[in-house]
């Protein structure tokens, strides 16, 4: 999918570079599969801020996407592709031969007027969900289960793929895109292929307004605030910080390991992302 760039009329449109859209087929989405939503503008349900930078935004509809997969031995027909505002991958709507109406993620390649199956007895074609067992090894896939049953928790985003190394007892090796290797149980479901809009990463949103609309607040540099607000902070004239990066509560930003020493996940990883 092209990437287009727009004349420099204007300082606001000379860096700025938006998807073409290609894929996208069906503009407007399907109502029965829409749910609205409360910003929460990065509050908890005490009203404090617990994510900061957040605000604003476009109003913009949940789209009901299907990551469990469980309509087994029901074929689906892909009647379009469609924008989701909530995520950066593309989302397909299916029309399944019972009336029913689902959306899935839109794999790479995946047309109009194709059908998809789930379940054990599906092929091993893009857009097929079935379990990692029946999988053959070396398969491109995503929206991976980690329990059996949770639906899809991995590989969900934009160009998002993670491959089927082996396969040993009652576990199956995968390969992120991270370079991390772990094991995931082999009745957990994945889908075959690569999501789609996989130039989404390339995109530069060339100016701070376009940073609002996706409900992003403009975010200050630590050094340009005072003691009173960040360690770093302070000074006379221009500093760099005199000290390792860190939160405004001092915690290091850069380096520190905050996960658990014993986690339970940890016996699953096999490889680490960082060495």
């Amino acid at each position: 999918m092209p990437i287009r760039k727009l004349n420099p009329r204007s300082p606001g449109v000379r860096f700025l570079t938006y998807s073409g859209f290609d894929e996208v087929t069906k503009k407007e989405p399907e109502k029965s599969l829409l749910v609205s939503i409360s910003r929460k503008g990065g509050r908890n349900s005490y009203g404090r801020i617990t994510c900061k930078h957040r605000g604003g935004g476009h109003r913009k509809q949940y789209r009901l996407v299907d990551f469990k997969r469980d309509k087994d031995g029901i074929p689906g027909k892909v009647t379009g592709i469609e924008y989701d505002p909530n995520r950066t991958a593309h989302v397909a709507l299916l029309s399944y031969l019972d009336g029913e109406k689902r959306y899935i993620l839109a794999p790479v390649g995946l047309q109009v007027g194709q059908t998809v199956m789930s379940g054990p007895e599906a092929e091993i074609r893009t857009g097929n969900s079935l379990p990692l067992k029946l999988i053959p090894e070396g398969t491109l896939v995503h929206n991976i289960e980690l329990r059996p049953g949770k639906g899809g928790q991995m590989a969900r985003c934009a160009g998002a793929s993670v491959q089927l190394m082996a396969k040993e007892g009652n576990y199956a090796t995968l390969k992120l895109v991270s370079g991390e290797v772990r094991l995931v149980d082999i009745n957990c479901r994945a889908t075959v292929g690569t999501i789609g809009n996989t130039d989404h990463e390339n995109i530069s949103l060339g100016k701070a307004g376009r940073k609002r609309w996706l409900g992003r607040r403009p975010r200050v540099r630590a050094v340009a605030k005072n003691p009173v607000d960040h360690p770093m902070g302070g000074g006379e004239g221009k500093t760099s910080g005199g000290r390792h990066p860190c939160s405004p509560w001092g915690q290091i930003a850069k380096g520190l390991k905050t996960r658990k020493i014993r986690k339970k996940s940890s016996d699953f990883i096999l490889s680490r992302r960082k060495k």
